[in-house]
């Protein structure tokens, strides 16, 4: 199973921590960004939206990190508990992985992006987007353990892996008392976070 990926992306590290749960083994294949690597025929013939990550499963290609981790899930998983078919349980996994797309990550990318890649000032008001996320993670997991149920899911592990690149990013989350208390326990549960964690350092150096 080729897996296209950076190990310093936060949608690339997601795939990997599910991979790591459900027991896959990836063939990984670094993509250079900078040199155009994703722009190369061969490549545009597998994902012609050139984006990371990208999973090539025995000619099925699949691209957009949280499809991937549930495609994972449902044909790899050896149980459903990652992404458990009970339509309201899976309803709520879904909301979270839409949050964490359009909302935590999104706020991310809009603060931190133009930063790093194009030496922008910071943005006072993208700033306020990020702050409105964690408090609307903070209150989703108010008295729970786990962002969605009461086990360890795929949305947890897409957040976690948004979360910890605030971290390395220098966003204070310890502010948020029930996103700190769940990510605490995330570090421990999620199989992978130790890779995750080394991505994570990979992509801090763009802050430093």
């Amino acid at each position: 199973m080729d897996f296209y990926y950076l190990p310093g992306s936060s949608p690339c590290r997601s795939v990997i921590m599910t991979a790591k749960a459900v027991g896959v083994e990836l063939n990984k294949k670094l993509l250079n960004l900078q040199e155009g690597e994703h722009l190369k025929p061969e490549f545009l013939k597998i994902n012609p939206q050139h984006t990371i990550p990208t999973l090539v499963d025995n000619g099925f290609s699949l691209w957009e990190s949280r499809a991937i981790l549930v495609y994972l899930v449902e044909k790899y998983g050896k149980t459903d508990s990652l992404y458990p078919k009970c339509p309201k349980k899976r309803a709520l996994i879904n909301q979270r992985l839409y949050f964490d797309m359009g909302t935590l990550y999104q706020s991310f990318a809009n603060y931190y992006y133009p930063q790093v890649f194009a030496k922008a000032p910071a943005d006072p008001e993208a700033f306020k987007k990020i702050e409105a996320a964690f408090d609307f993670l903070n209150t989703f997991l108010e008295g729970q353990e786990y962002a969605a149920g009461d086990t360890l899911t795929v949305a947890d592990i897409a957040l976690v892996a948004s979360v910890s690149t605030f971290e390395v990013a220098g966003f204070d989350i310890s502010k948020y008392a029930n996103v700190n208390k769940w990510y605490e326990n995330a570090k421990k549960v999620t199989p992978g976070w130790d890779e995750n964690w080394a991505g994570c350092l990979e992509f801090k150096k763009y802050f430093d």
